[in-house]
């Protein structure tokens, strides 16, 4: 059997502002080996959790995954670059840390954010709640376009934390995401259940297809695990994100299988979240003991930092939420603009 061709790079998205006009401009030319003194946007103006710097570090990361159709692939390691996209983590960053600090100046352990996510409230509200009691087939669609950025390649953004861990931490780390790959079956990978389910739900189940109808929201989702995965120094950050992921997965999996039973969606978007809630109940307490537990009894430093990404997971699926919602609410699209 011939298999038909994949278009593995996805092309630029358009510029929402100076700072990611100016990257994707650049990204438009050859990459020089110099520094790029020439950019001149300001950060500082800019929302941390806006359009322009989520979009301008979405662009930045993508280089590190599957890159831009005609975009040189020296850019990945171009001086320049790196330093402007470190500019724009540091604000994303000190953003995260401002939204965090009232929590954080209550003691607590890694443990004890675990247990608290794991705690499901009595009368719990938010999107999957939303859907499973009265939300739409097109509001479903829409909650499928805006987690499309990250299911599509589900996985890979953790990924980057594995070869910073060591022993048990590592070794159950490993296993978990051996799930999500599809544990050695190409069919199975989350990320092409992911795409049959867009199929399903007639959506484009093309990589990044839809960077230019989402919003900041659902971009700032993303670019958090590229942030902790790709930096050494946060690595405990990225194993509290796995975990608040993981542990969240499975109950949220269930009410969203539930809306889409209730609604009579195709058999492809059902089998997504029946695996996830399957799949994830057993996760969840493999990351609580054998990958944090083991982590944190290893390096008893990186608990602050496993409880930060718990927190910062906490931030942007908030603010998602808050936007879906308002929008829902209100009886208006929550995407860029309404699907076709």
């Amino acid at each position: 059997m011939t298999l038909a061709p994949v278009v593995l790079e996805p092309a630029l998205p358009t510029a929402r502002g100076p700072l990611s006009m100016a990257v994707i401009n650049l990204l438009a030319e050859r990459a020089p080996r110099s520094r790029l003194d020439r950019i001149e946007a300001s950060i500082g103006d800019s929302d941390p959790y806006g359009i322009d710097i989520q979009l301008s570090l979405c662009v930045c990361y993508e280089l590190h995954y599957r890159g831009f159709a005609g975009v040189d692939p020296e850019w990945e390691w171009n001086p320049g670059l790196l330093h402007l996209r470190a500019r724009l983590e540091d604000a994303f960053l000190w953003a995260l840390r401002r939204d965090i600090g009232d929590a954080g100046e209550v003691a607590t352990t890694a443990a004890d954010e675990m247990e608290r996510l794991s705690a499901e409230p009595v009368n719990g509200s938010g999107p999957s709640y939303y859907l499973r009691g009265e939300g739409t087939w097109e509001q479903l669609r829409e909650y499928f376009v805006h987690r499309s950025l990250y299911h599509l390649k589900e996985g890979d953004p953790h990924a980057w934390a594995i070869p910073r861990l060591t022993g048990q931490a590592k070794a159950s780390f490993v296993a978990v995401e051996f799930d999500e790959f599809g544990a050695g079956r190409g069919d199975q990978l989350h990320q092409q259940l992911f795409a049959d389910l867009m199929v399903a739900a007639e959506l484009d189940p093309s990589y990044l297809a839809y960077i230019d109808v989402v919003p900041a929201e659902s971009l700032a989702v993303v670019n958090l695990m590229s942030l902790f995965g790709l930096h050494r120094r946060l690595r405990g950050a990225a194993v509290g994100h796995f975990a608040a992921t993981e542990i969240t997965s499975s109950p949220g999996s269930r009410r969203l299988l539930d809306a889409l039973v209730r609604v009579g969606a195709p058999r492809a978007c059902r089998e997504f979240y029946r695996e996830h809630v399957e799949a994830d109940a057993v996760h969840e307490q493999v990351v609580r003991t054998d990958v944090v537990g083991d982590l944190v009894a290893r390096e008893p430093a990186l608990d602050a930092d496993v409880v930060f990404g718990i927190r910062a997971f906490g931030v942007v699926e908030d603010l998602l939420a808050e936007h879906l919602m308002r929008c829902w609410r209100a009886g208006e699209t929550s995407l860029r603009r309404t699907l076709i």
